[in-house]
């Protein structure tokens, strides 16, 4: 049922139980996908993370600070640590909006206020393994940096986004150099910690060459459209941002005057920057660490990518059961904990053999915890289904 010009649409839906059947007996071919894909994934990230720890370690043992005042030839394709303070050939510009300044990179953030479509669903399954789902398409407007494609809308009539004239965009400096050593845009991207430039009339100016409605500064920000304080879809924020130019720290291969990201033994490579005047062995330590948090974020992707695999193979057994709506949702409970099992059966059976392969001992202490794991779950389940099985008789 739907409800065309206002803000929030319900819509529902029903699905025989044949269907849903039919469709979750397709759903066991996506959870094999699904499970190839996270061991896979689990077995490359192990991999990925020794190598990368193999060598960072390898780095931290050969490098050799330098002085930035003067580039040695002698240390061509060594691993170098510079500290000193960056500069540029010329002020970082943004042309549409008249604005240079002396920094390392010039940022700018364009924010459209837009339709935004909020869905909500609930699902009940009826007598007879039939299910309905009940949706509600709810609009909202909000602040946005990325445009909302409104023509995907349950419900576009009355909620049509504008085109996003102006997009948020970043500058690098010309010719930034680290005392006498050439910085590569590559490793300057994403370094250091923009602070704020207000807006002057000299960009509102440029902006309302541009623009037929009013652009007024708002706190320092560009605002198009009539009234801050209540804002109307297609209004427009847009303020800037710029990194200074400041000391830096950076670890690398030297190459010729410039910098190169320093091959090791285990294939990989070490090229770090850092803010300020940072040791070698203090840049070392937080790149070991971002690595180890790198490695448990996909671990727990892997994890999650197994799970929901292992659900989606169970699945026919919950829908099976669901003719009687108490029974599947008690089956379905049960698909879960079997899938959870599963998961933590074989996620750390494919993060062991990762260790083992390059690492056995570390790798069979990884086993072991993985079987303690499962033995838990196990008993878990036995205990559950031993419950369940005594209070038969009563019901």
């Amino acid at each position: 049922m739907e409800q065309p010009g206002v803000d929030q649409v319900t819509e529902v839906t029903s699905t025989s139980w044949f269907a849903r059947l039919g469709q979750a007996v397709f759903g066991i071919l996506i959870g094999f996908v699904l499970i190839a894909i996270s061991i896979g994934l689990l077995f490359w990230n192990e991999g990925r993370a020794i190598r990368t720890a193999q060598g960072l370690s390898e780095g931290a043992g050969i490098v050799r600070s330098v002085s930035p005042d003067r580039v040695d030839p002698a240390n061509n394709g060594r691993l170098i640590h510079v500290s000193g303070m960056l500069s540029t050939a010329g002020p970082v510009a943004d042309p549409d909006f008249a604005l240079r300044v002396r920094g390392v990179r010039l940022e700018r953030h364009v924010e459209v206020y837009q339709w935004k479509e909020e869905t909500h669903s609930e699902t009940r399954t009826k007598l007879g393994g039939g299910e309905e789902r009940t949706t509600t398409y709810k609009y909202v407007r909000v602040w946005s940096d990325k445009p909302i494609d409104s023509d995907r809308f349950r419900e576009p009539r009355g909620h049509t986004n504008p085109v996003m004239t102006y997009q948020s965009r970043e500058a690098m400096a010309a010719g930034t150099r680290l005392g006498a050593f050439a910085v590569p845009e590559t490793l300057l991207r994403g370094f250091g910690e923009a602070r704020r430039l207000p807006a002057t009339e000299t960009q509102a100016n440029a902006l309302q060459l541009r623009v037929s409605r009013p652009v007024t500064i708002n706190d320092g920000v560009l605002y198009v459209g009539r009234d801050p304080a209540q804002p109307a879809i297609g209004d427009m924020r847009i303020s800037f941002s710029e990194v200074p130019l400041q000391a830096a720290s950076v670890v690398a291969a030297q190459a010729g005057d410039g910098f190169a990201p320093f091959p090791t033994r285990t294939g990989t490579t070490v090229e770090l920057i850092a803010a300020g005047t940072v040791p070698a062995a203090v840049m070392f330590r937080h790149a070991e660490e971002e690595n180890v948090t790198a490695t448990w974020v996909l671990r727990l992707i892997g994890a999650v990518f197994m799970l929901m695999g292992f659900s989606l193979i169970l699945r026919p057994l919950a829908v099976a059961g669901s003719v009687i709506p108490l029974l599947g949702e008690v089956i379905g409970a049960g698909v879960l904990l079997v899938a959870l099992v599963c998961t933590a059966a074989v996620a750390p059976v494919v993060i062991a053999l990762g260790w083992l392969w390059y690492r056995p001992l570390v790798g069979i202490g990884v086993l072991a915890v993985g079987a303690a794991t499962t033995w838990g779950l196990m008993k878990l389940l036995r205990a559950r289904a031993a419950a369940r099985k005594a209070a038969l008789p009563a019901t």
